[in-house]
């Protein structure tokens, strides 16, 4: 099989276009440009084409998942499921998502402490911040650090209260406001204690 055409696209920075004399094009990185020594007129064997495409392949992969990184941060798990999606082998993703972590691009911890910032920002409890960890493949080993970096949840709630009872001591209205926080991910000793703030008597 002869390479007929090599030329760098026009689309994506360090990926080159092989273009095979039965029409078919190879989209190939420049470390598989070096390491095959791939040039216009080159005639590869059966197995040395197959071998290409192999490569072509993983870079292509490898390439697709730092794009997704760069756009949007995962959890290893969740970088292993979308390269499932694009038909990766199992043996393929441990290799990219462990490539992943060296480069920087794949940083769970980092995630991790994203995940509860976003969460505790947005007015949520520890428990609602839990099953966002779970449900993004978070390891739980990495769970304990990140919740550190929430503040006292106290403000939040009390805010919330506010908000939401604008004064009301009705008890419906209480209990709606208070099932709504646990509904956040608050505990309840953390709402008891926001509602003894508001001036409400409560009992454990």
């Amino acid at each position: 099989m002869v390479i007929e055409e090599l030329k760098p696209s026009k689309h994506v920075e360090g990926r080159w276009l092989a273009v095979l004399e039965d029409g078919s094009i190879l989209r190939v990185g420049e470390g598989e440009v070096v390491g095959f020594a791939l040039y216009a007129g080159k005639e590869l064997s059966e197995e040395e084409a197959e071998r290409l495409q192999d490569a072509a392949r993983r870079s292509g992969l490898k390439a697709k998942a730092i794009e997704l990184l760069m756009r949007k941060p995962q959890s290893r798990r969740e970088l292993g499921r979308k390269l499932r999606e694009w038909e990766a082998g199992e043996e393929e993703i441990e290799a990219i998502c462990d490539r992943m972590e060296e480069l920087g691009y794949l940083n769970e911890p980092e995630y991790a402490g994203r995940i509860v910032r976003h969460y505790a920002q947005k007015g949520f409890g520890e428990r609602k911040i839990r099953d966002e960890l779970y449900r993004r493949g978070v390891p739980r080993e990495l769970w304990d650090e990140a919740l550190s970096q929430i503040e006292d949840n106290g403000p939040a709630i009390d805010a919330f209260l506010e908000k939401k009872l604008k004064g009301s001591r009705d008890p419906k209205d209480v209990k709606r406001a208070s099932d709504a926080l646990a509904r956040r991910g608050y505990r309840w000793p953390e709402i008891s204690d926001a509602l003894r703030r508001y001036g409400m008597e409560v009992y454990d």
